[in-house]
């Protein structure tokens, strides 16, 4: 669509983005489109304005076992962890719920399997034909996921780390290095990106409001990645891009949740076909949008300081961000760190991003 020059009556505030994942609540102005376009727009690289990550609204449905089993199910129905027992995945691998940390994990020290080639032989595989699909979309359609909203499902446990959870993390990742288990790796590694296929392509058909995906694979620690470029182009990439090249073939978006100091592995995101990526603070989102944001977008940490400015010193920082972050063909999505945001920059981000998108300064 064609979005009309910014209007100053824009500027009136209908709503509030309520607060989650520890961000604060944002304004909701009078947009002159929905928030589901503005985001697409965005992916298009053809921005309306500024949106923020938590401009998507996620869900992760009780229909996929993985979502009960790690105690992440956002939906319709509310959903309280497990905390008497054990809770089985789609492979009826056991997680457990640790209130401490807000949520589960399998219990390290007594692995599934003892390799890659154990695994194949012990592993049966879920049917996800047989989950209750009418139900759930008959539950969320309308309710959860909503026309004018952009809507994203998250996606856990991804190649590695459903390696890890099979063998635990030291084994999976000697899984990957060595020569006499990686035929094992590679076959494991494709025909769970059949499985993947066939559970994205119900969610889509389940959902008509979809718009896209958070697909989860953590790759790093604080200080660096677990395995080289090298051999994550080798081991991961080609079964990521049959996943992403699938949807996209049926039109939706594919963001990339990899905790962990990645930046050398943003190449292979790239190659994976992933179309943008969330990097956890630690990460210097400036430096990686800098390189790549050309090629992938970049959730970035604006990381301005709010503390002793004035209300047109926010309005400034609003602007040095837009004209840092906002290039043509290069946007980005505004992201984790958010205490910046008071009235006064919420304001001034949106409607100079709105005149930078319409070319009025």
């Amino acid at each position: 669509m064609s979005v009309p020059e910014f209007n100053e009556t824009e500027l009136k505030v209908v709503g509030e983005n309520p607060a989650k994942f520890g961000m604060p609540a944002t304004p909701i102005f009078n947009y002159p489109c929905t928030v589901k376009e503005a985001v697409n727009a965005a992916y298009r690289r053809e921005p309306y304005w500024q949106v923020f990550g938590i401009d998507m609204q996620m869900m992760t449905p009780g229909v996929n076992p993985d979502n009960i089993a790690r105690a992440f199910a956002f939906e319709a129905q509310e959903f309280k962890p497990v905390t008497d027992r054990c809770v089985p995945d789609m492979f009826g691998i056991e997680w457990e719920y640790v209130p401490s940390v807000g949520g589960a994990m399998v219990r390290p020290g007594k692995p599934f399997a003892e390799d890659a080639w154990d695994l194949l032989e012990k592993l049966e595989w879920p049917d996800p034909d047989n989950w209750d699909w009418e139900k759930s979309g008959k539950a969320n359609n309308g309710v959860f996921f909503k026309k004018e909203n952009y809507n994203v499902i998250g996606f856990l446990n991804g190649w590695f780390e459903r390696l890890i959870s099979m063998l635990d993390f030291e084994n999976a990742l000697m899984a990957l290095y060595d020569e006499d288990q990686k035929e094992a790796v590679h076959k494991f590694f494709d025909r769970l990106s059949d499985l993947y296929i066939n559970i994205l392509g119900h969610y889509i058909d389940t959902y008509p409001d979809l718009d896209g995906f958070s697909i989860h694979d953590d790759w790093g620690s604080q200080k660096e990645t677990f395995f080289s470029p090298e051999l994550c182009r080798e081991m991961i990439v080609p079964y990521m891009r049959r996943v992403t090249d699938y949807v996209h073939s049926r039109g939706k978006n594919c963001e990339f949740h990899s905790c962990g100091q990645n930046i050398k592995q943003v190449p292979n995101m790239i190659e994976a076909g992933w179309d943008a990526w969330f990097p956890q603070d630690i990460v210097d989102t400036h430096k990686v949008y800098d390189l790549y944001g050309d090629k992938i977008i970049v959730g970035v940490d604006p990381k301005i300081d709010k503390t002793g400015k004035t209300p047109d010193e926010m309005r400034q920082a609003a602007r040095d961000f837009i004209d840092r972050f906002m290039q043509p063909g290069k946007p980005c999505f505004f992201h984790y760190t958010m205490d910046c945001c008071t009235p006064e920059f919420c304001e001034e981000l949106y409607a100079y991003s709105r005149k930078k998108a319409c070319g009025m300064v």
